[in-house]
């Protein structure tokens, strides 16, 4: 396959993408491995200095612009959104990675664990999608159809070991909206998919993967061996980006080295 041909399947010249919770973690590499193939990307998060850390950092890949909002509130969402509209007049691609977890026995686990969670990994990912619909639907088309590309988990497949019930039912929840949001879209041309992480650095995962032996321990559960890298995650939101997954909708694609699909 020649390099032309490469390039048109998986590049995204001309396209533009928002990532929510695209400072740091997953985000952040998904946002960076969309700039690499081309996009222009808006990342957004919580936290206005991270966010301005992130666009620094991601700057001299390609354009790229930060928007501070909180997708677990509904003036966060009309924010985001509002600012994006003034900025595009469609979008391409839309990333739905922002998380939040939450660990707690379960004879104590609290109501605000349980709607903190929810509020970000699904409530936020309905409502932004909603709001997002009409910039969505201008960059639609049977040739060249938009993607939404919601980050599921591992633990939205199997359950967990930890207390994190609000966290794997969420996830779950994600999976099963991606399904449905897929099969409402499919007509107007807008692909919708999830991406099932598995042990990746991030802050979510920091209070294991910051101490080598709990590393060393994940990286043993995990099938193939290793904790995920960047590349590993920005190669599969490239392909549901890009002309080469056009035809890939309602599917849920585990990124965990086999965490979630092999049994050791």
């Amino acid at each position: 396959m020649d390099a032309a041909r490469l390039q048109a399947l998986f590049g995204l010249e001309g396209k533009n993408a928002v990532v929510t919770g695209g400072s740091r973690g997953i985000g952040y590499m998904i946002a960076e491995g969309l700039l690499d193939a081309g996009c222009d990307v808006i990342i957004s998060a919580r936290k206005e200095s991270q966010v301005a850390e992130a666009v620094e950092r991601l700057s001299a890949k390609g354009t790229i612009e930060g928007i501070p909002a909180d997708v677990s509130t509904d003036e966060g969402l009309d924010h985001l959104s509002a600012e994006v509209a003034q900025r595009w007049g469609q979008v391409d691609i839309l990333c739905n990675n922002a998380g939040a977890s939450w660990g707690e026995p379960l004879d104590s686990f609290s109501a605000a664990g349980w709607d903190k969670v929810m509020n970000v990994n699904v409530r936020s990912v309905f409502f932004l999608t909603q709001k997002l619909l009409p910039l969505l639907r201008n960059a639609a088309s049977p040739e060249s159809p938009a993607r939404i590309i919601n980050t599921a988990s591992v633990n939205g497949m199997t359950p967990p070991d930890m207390d994190t019930f609000s966290y794997s039912s969420s996830k779950a929840a994600c999976i099963m909206l991606t399904r449905h949001l897929a099969k409402t879209l499919a007509t107007e041309h807008i692909t919708v998919n999830a991406i099932a992480p598995g042990p990746f650095d991030s802050q979510m995962m920091a209070f294991v993967l910051d101490d080598p032996n709990a590393r060393a321990g994940i990286a043993r559960d995990v099938p193939m061996g290793r904790v995920g890298v960047p590349d590993d995650m920005a190669g599969v939101a490239i392909y549901l980006a890009s002309a080469a997954g056009s035809y890939v909708t309602g599917a849920t694609i585990p990124v965990g080295g086999g965490l979630s699909t092999v049994h050791k």
